[in-house]
């Protein structure tokens, strides 16, 4: 990332990483609904089969090869990097899982209830994650917890990794984690986006009860959400259910989630959908019935970002796919009039971050972890809190809530690796 990049007025990166973080290992905490690998041939200790049941545990990714602390500092910092700096999936270590899903109930005069051993069983198993985040949370200089939503076309460990080098420019000062659900890696592109598809609808749930279950964990101060592609719609849906669970229980989402930050990235999801889920209880307001006043219920205390690029080429196949006119994810400068984006002007939490530059991955998919700018951006607003109007973020404004970043609007047909 170039704010970390080694000249004059650059940010340190690890002035405030504890003494047992600074090692070649990156530990994550992970939730998953995927099923286990049953190959032996593969590598993936969990595969993409669904699960009926939520698992989390931690794993380690490695960053190859082992390098002092020193080292690899350097090499995090230099704009060209004097050695390779592989990423390996170390040691994963299923800690807990919940109960098969449906959960058993039984037949009484009065109704169905739940089973008093399988509440019971979820109950251990719920304390067994929460007393797990709390290690992590002792280890933290932050009480914050980042998690991680991943897109089509990834495996466990792929979701990993990117986790892993985010926590690291991080500063590896918060509890770092991943949501990881059966999206297809693997058979024919159109055939397995279809199964990722369904796959993305199976995982609200389990989704809605990670985030859960995290803020409820004693000693969180802030849950940040981050979702990439696919994944974007996963936790749009989860935050929707989320919410009209707290709002029908006559609690604010912000009081009930501790959400500090939402971050779509590269988001596949139709804008009239987006729209629509992010608005449903603005314009809903027979739902809200357990407030005096005309108060809209606040669901975050932070910012709604959303990165975008139109050179993204992954999503033109999911605007072919869905005939969707236009994706999140695409959205140029162009399209963000004041028109349009005038109620999220008004709530004054949403911003929409255009980069229009050259690709520094194959399909211009990934610019915020592969883009140097891009990447710094996000730290900016995660690890320091930096509104977008904020120097240090150095993104200029287009409108009421879009931004872009200064002198990158040459776009390239190649990539920065030449492909």
């Amino acid at each position: 990332p170039a704010l970390y990049q080694q000249e004059p007025g650059a940010s340190a990166l690890f002035a405030d990483t504890v003494p047992e973080r600074r090692t070649p290992g990156v530990e994550l905490l992970f939730l998953t609904d995927r099923s286990p690998e049953t190959n032996p041939e593969s590598n993936q200790p969990y595969g993409e089969g669904r699960s009926r049941s939520l698992t989390f545990g931690t794993a380690v990714v490695e960053m190859v090869p082992g390098l002092g602390w020193s080292d690899l500092e350097y090499q995090s910092r230099v704009p060209e990097r004097t050695m390779d700096v592989l990423l390996e999936l170390g040691r994963v270590t299923e800690v807990g899982r919940f109960p098969q899903e449906p959960y058993d109930f039984e037949a009484t005069a009065s109704g169905a209830v739940r089973s008093p051993t399988v509440l019971k069983e979820h109950r251990r198993v719920k304390t067994q994650f929460q007393d797990l985040m709390g290690e992590q949370l002792r280890q933290s200089p932050r009480k914050e917890v980042v998690l991680y939503v991943h897109g089509f076309n990834e495996t466990f460990a792929s979701a990993a990794f990117t986790m892993g080098e985010l926590c690291h420019f991080f500063g590896r000062e918060h509890v770092c984690a991943i949501f990881t659900w059966p999206a297809s890696a693997s058979g024919g592109f159109l055939t397995s986006y279809t199964t990722t598809t369904e796959s993305a609808t199976y995982a609200v749930a389990h989704l809605a009860k990670t985030i859960r279950m995290i803020a409820q964990t004693p000693g969180v101060d802030a849950v940040h959400l981050m979702a990439h592609s696919r994944g974007s719609a996963v936790l749009l849906n989860a935050l929707r259910e989320l919410g009209i669970e707290s709002i029908a229980a006559g609690v604010e989402p912000l009081k009930a989630f501790k959400i500090d930050n939402v971050v779509l990235l590269a988001p596949d999801i139709d804008l009239d959908i987006a729209e629509q889920q992010m608005q449903l209880f603005v314009s809903n307001p027979d739902m809200i019935t357990r407030w005096s006043g005309q108060q809209i219920p606040r669901f975050m205390r932070g910012r709604w970002s959303i990165y975008a690029s139109p050179q993204d080429r992954a999503l033109l196949v999911s605007r072919f796919l869905f005939r969707s006119r236009r994706r999140v994810g695409q959205l140029s400068l162009a399209e963000l009039t004041d028109e349009s984006t005038r109620p999220y002007a008004k709530w004054g939490k949403m911003d929409i971050i255009v980069y229009q530059g050259e690709r520094t991955d194959l399909f211009g998919h990934a610019y915020f972890a592969t883009n140097p700018r891009v990447s710094s951006d996000l730290i900016q607003l995660i690890r320091y809190g930096a509104s977008p109007g904020d120097p240090r973020r150095g993104l200029e404004r287009i409108g009421p809530v879009a931004w872009t970043f200064p002198g990158s609007d040459l776009v390239s047909s190649k990539s920065s690796d030449g492909r």
